[in-house]
């Protein structure tokens, strides 16, 4: 039996932080080259410092001439989401900064073993592990401390950027402990929030007057008590922020893109890969695949684990686990998923309609626990198999 009282924390950062500037600008460039050719291949890197970006990886396009079209753009692509994130500062501006583009086109032996040919299915992108999960304790079927953390900074994400809160910046991080009692996060018991603001002489007391109304509108009702503890910008002034504070680069968050460390992950980062890369596509599968076994009420909590080959199309396993919380056993779970989902490469990319520019939006604020949009933004987050998998199992 697992534990049931406990404090568990987790931790977002913003868009405007070093690695998120990054992911965001790799992500963009994916969604250039899907809206160009749904079958592009991108494994795109980006490398943020003071006053300068560097981008480099693989691209491919059928047609080599529009491929070379389509490096042209990449510097425009990176100055634009710097611009929409909100840099404007001396040592770090969408309009001065230096852009070097280093992608180059796709290795062939890579394409070699994920193009599909006549006798042989699409295979793998990599080799690797993935981790898929859901729990019951949120509306979104997210673990609390990561969902609610995500949701801080998102709202005062919308508050910067709508003119509301002016002398907030676009550099933050945000902490939450959650207490859980009988399994069931109950309150916080601290919270902690950095952000990069505008004036060297607000203090720590300034900063929290301007967020903690917003952060008491986005937490439950009840969680925060006179016990809750308040740690706003702890170190004091906090106006050097972004790639001049601190160098980013793309794939360093993959714990706040996922699910803050309550359950598994494979290492595998998301952004800047196209979906033939299983690290990236599969995971959204697993997430698929869990957050579907939670909503039919199979369990109150499932992982889902699929492993691949490079150049092979089947997973080499699928394993679950329903952490003693199932009313379904693991085995039958693992036994239906293959029925209800093809999870060949191909068959993850067509049922989840990721061939398509919607990765820019995924590179802030977690990937999971995110609404379906009509556009198939956030597809894996559907949970339309619900039917399917009972009647397997």
């Amino acid at each position: 039996m697992s534990r049931q009282n406990y404090i568990f924390t987790s931790e977002s950062v913003s868009e405007g932080h070093p690695d998120k500037v990054c992911d965001r600008i790799s992500d963009a460039i994916l969604d250039a080259f899907l809206s160009e050719e749904p079958e592009a291949r991108v494994a795109c890197e980006t490398f943020a410092t003071t006053n300068r970006v560097v981008i480099g990886g693989e691209v491919g396009l059928s047609d080599q001439n529009r491929l070379a079209t389509y490096m042209e753009r990449v510097p425009d692509i990176a100055r634009a989401c710097i611009k929409d994130i909100g840099y404007e500062q001396d040592e770090f501006h969408h309009a001065t900064c230096e852009i070097t583009n280093l992608l180059h086109q796709q290795s062939a032996h890579i394409a070699q073993g994920v193009n599909a040919s006549a006798d042989k299915d699409e295979g793998a992108g990599d080799q690797g592990i993935m981790f898929g999960y859901a729990t019951n304790e949120t509306d979104a079927l997210m673990p609390a401390p990561i969902q609610f953390s995500h949701a801080i900074l998102r709202r005062l994400a919308e508050v910067r950027k709508s003119g509301a809160e002016p002398l907030l910046r676009p550099d933050a991080k945000s902490q939450i402990s959650v207490r859980y009692e009988n399994g069931k996060p109950m309150g916080v018991t601290s919270i902690v929030l950095s952000t990069q603001h505008a004036d060297e002489s607000q203090s720590s007391a300034d900063i929290r007057a301007i967020v903690e109304p917003y952060i008491r509108e986005v937490l439950p009702e009840g969680w925060i008590t006179n016990e809750t503890e308040w740690w706003v910008n702890p170190t004091g002034t906090f106006v050097i922020g972004g790639p001049d504070g601190d160098a980013g680069l793309t794939g360093r968050k993959i714990i706040v893109d996922t699910y803050g460390g309550a359950a598994p992950h494979g290492g595998g980062a998301f952004s800047g890969k196209d979906p033939t890369k299983v690290d990236r596509s599969a995971a959204y599968a697993a997430r698929y695949l869990a957050k579907n076994v939670v909503a039919a009420g199979m369990a109150e909590r499932c992982t889902i684990q699929l492993s691949y080959a490079i150049g092979v199309s089947k997973p080499l396993s699928i394993y679950a686990d329903t952490h003693g919380t199932g009313d379904v056993d693991a085995a039958a779970i693992e036994a239906a998923i293959p029925k209800v989902m093809d999870l060949t490469p191909r068959g993850i990319r067509t049922h989840l309609e990721l061939n398509k520019p919607i990765y820019e939006r995924t590179a802030a604020y977690g990937h999971f626990g995110r609404a379906p949009e009509a556009d198939g933004g956030f597809s894996w987050e559907r949970t339309d198999l619900v039917d399917a998998l009972k009647s397997s199992v």
